[in-house]
């Protein structure tokens, strides 16, 4: 599906997003943030209830989206600092994060339960 390259840095956007913006709001997140948006790394946004995913790249042509929304359940936060706007994550984090699996516990959520109704709800331990 999503294989990232060793070079390519991956950014988690802590804060949820409202996931009807396309390229330029994402890309404006991107730069607020910082960060390079085209230096071709992978920065993923997660909606409010953590039911969909974005992830914008540029590949050296132009911007890319990739958006995957869950049949059910959410997606699972990963453990962030608290008060951190940003969090990279490792290849392997990203694609747990994907197939809908605990990071922490690594195991499948659960359908319609177990996780928090939104992403601001969550606390990082």
């Amino acid at each position: 599906m999503l294989t990232p390259s060793p070079t390519q840095q991956i950014y988690l956007a802590t804060e949820a997003v409202d996931m009807r913006g396309g390229f330029d709001r994402l890309a404006c997140r991107v730069v607020q943030a910082g960060l390079d948006l085209y230096a071709g790394h992978l920065f993923v946004f997660l909606s409010r209830r953590r039911t969909h995913i974005k992830i914008l790249t540029h590949d050296g042509t132009g911007l890319v989206v990739l958006y995957k929304r869950l049949s059910r359940g959410c997606f699972a936060l990963p453990a962030v600092p608290p008060g951190a706007r940003t969090a990279t994550l490792d290849a392997a984090t990203l694609a747990s994060l994907l197939a809908g699996l605990q990071v922490a516990g690594v195991q499948r959520s659960k359908s319609g339960g177990g996780c928090s109704p939104r992403i601001d709800a969550v606390s990082a331990p």
